[in-house]
């Protein structure tokens, strides 16, 4: 190994500073507080530049990270936020989310020896700098092209469809169910992993670069697909809406008061009271026990709401695996042992119990034990006979996963899903559907998965749509000059 490299090895790793787990739980500002450019400077000198970019490939979009990190280095941040976003729309909020220990970090070179190079944390302390000193970066936008494109959800890959296109000059409208734009990244994400200012900054650039947003509109048995490409005259529909049904257990009990769904559970504990429905204005219920059921992301953004809506209250998760099986980020998890969630695993529910008012006041629950390896590759839990007890709560949140919704699928002849809901498309790099015109891309394609992959797809898609709208275009000019020129052949005649 050459001395360069060598010394680069000797660097240590560059802790990220954070608040204190005793004071966060009393605020819902961001846990990490960013590196300062000295930290940042330091920590992008670890990597080891390699040639093979194991790290690139290990991202789902491709970004160029050694060549990010070497400007960071440097002292070039703006060049370095470049960097990341030539390939990646969101690049200040996978920073924030991605876990990274699975894709490029967990590829690092650096770490099969010592800490791998804090890629994500780099990423989101590069464009953050950027926004805050220059803002977005000024897109080139292409002549109006005359095409208009629906995008059905103003999630992580809406957004980025909306981006690409309205960048290659055609007319953008996002329609989505809730009534502010921002998905998943807005309602599903609590600020203390990813504060509302970075996604509204983001919403500002697509307006600003003319996408339209039309919110509090639910594409699907009212507004149907077909109205918005025959009624509504757009060329081409990306469907975008994500997996946003939660998961049910489907037990006694279930429907008490204060048995939550994860995402109402969330928006409620997270978003404004102005950009929620109006059903949806009041904080969940805090009482003296909150117990979250479930093993994702999803769940630790649960327990940790719970933390901070009552920081003195008891809060607990159960899960029916061990944590080695769990397929949250381990980041999360230590955050959540660091606020004082209490885990207990290889444990599930049973039973809800509820008094006379119909609010729940107790779970049943029964041990588990781990038997052969499922269709994941988990070994799945098994019930212990006799191992039956119960603890008292007043709230519970289920956290147990997403499914697709149907109903687009549904009211959508010819576009053709699987069993679960999922639309069927040619490939993830085209996203084309089986209806001409209608592109998918991200969770209502993959099912529930992350915002990373839904932004890769989201690219895929939004280049085969801009082809497809071009060729429509030029057949559309190509078939009206033909129908023009016999005309002009009769008034040549004419005239002379």
């Amino acid at each position: 190994m050459n001395p360069e490299r060598q010394a680069k090895f000797k660097i240590a790793r560059v802790p990220v500073p954070k608040q204190d787990a005793n004071q966060r739980i009393h605020n819902w500002g961001e846990v990490f507080l960013g590196y300062t450019p000295e930290l940042a400077m330091v920590e992008a000198a670890r990597c080891l530049q390699c040639e093979h970019q194991p790290c690139t490939v290990a991202c789902p979009v491709g970004n160029d990270i050694p060549a990010a990190l070497w400007l960071i280095e440097n002292g070039d941040f703006i060049g370095g936020a470049n960097k990341f976003r030539e390939t990646n729309n969101e690049s200040e909020i996978c920073g924030r989310i991605c876990p990274q220990e699975k894709l490029c970090e967990g590829a690092c070179v650096v770490g099969y020896k010592y800490p791998p190079v804090f890629i994500g944390k780099l990423e989101a302390f590069c464009t953050d700098y950027q926004v805050k000193t220059e803002g977005f970066p000024k897109r080139e936008i292409h002549e109006p092209t005359g095409m208009r494109v629906a995008i059905v959800g103003a999630g992580p890959a809406g957004l980025t469809v909306a981006e690409e296109l309205a960048a290659a000059g055609h007319k953008c409208v996002v329609y989505d169910a809730w009534p502010k734009p921002g998905g998943l990244l807005l309602y599903g994400i609590p600020n203390f992993k990813l504060e509302k200012r970075v996604v509204d900054a983001l919403i500002s650039h697509l307006e600003e670069m003319g996408v339209e947003f039309i919110c509090g509109v639910r594409i699907g048995a009212g507004l149907t697909v077909d109205a918005l490409m025959h009624d509504h005259n757009f060329d081409a529909v990306f469907l975008g809406y994500g997996a946003p049904v939660g998961g049910k257990l489907e037990m006694d009990g279930e429907s008490l008061k204060n048995v939550y769904q994860a995402t109402d559970y969330l928006v409620r504990g997270n978003v404004p009271f102005e950009d929620l429905p109006e059903w949806q204005r009041a904080l969940p219920h805090s009482g003296k026990h909150t117990v979250v059921v479930g093993g994702g992301d999803t769940s630790m953004d649960c327990v940790r709401t719970a933390k901070r809506l009552a920081p003195d209250s008891q809060v607990t998760l159960v899960y029916r695996r061990t944590e080695a099986e769990m397929q949250g980020r381990a980041e999360e998890r230590s955050h959540a042992h660091e606020e004082g969630v209490v885990f207990n695993y290889l444990t599930t529910p049973t039973k809800f119990i509820g008094d006379e008012e119909g609010e729940i006041v107790g779970m049943e629950l029964i041990r588990m034990e781990l038997g052969r390896p499922d269709i994941s590759g988990r070994r799945s839990p098994v019930p212990i006979k006799g191992s039956e007890f119960h603890i008292d709560c007043d709230t519970v949140v289920l956290a147990i996963g997403y499914s697709a919704d149907t109903e687009i699928p549904e009211t959508t002849p010819g576009l053709a899903a699987d069993r679960k809901g999922l639309i069927k498309v040619e490939s993830e790099e085209t996203g084309r559907t089986s209806r001409p015109g209608v592109f998918a891309g991200g969770d209502d394609v993959r099912g529930a998965d992350l915002v990373v992959t839904a932004v890769a797809a989201a690219r895929g898609a939004a280049h085969a749509m801009d082809q497809y709208l071009k060729d429509i275009k030029r057949t559309r000019v190509m078939t009206a000059a033909a129908s023009a020129s016999p005309a002009s052949a009769d008034a040549t005649v004419a005239g002379d």
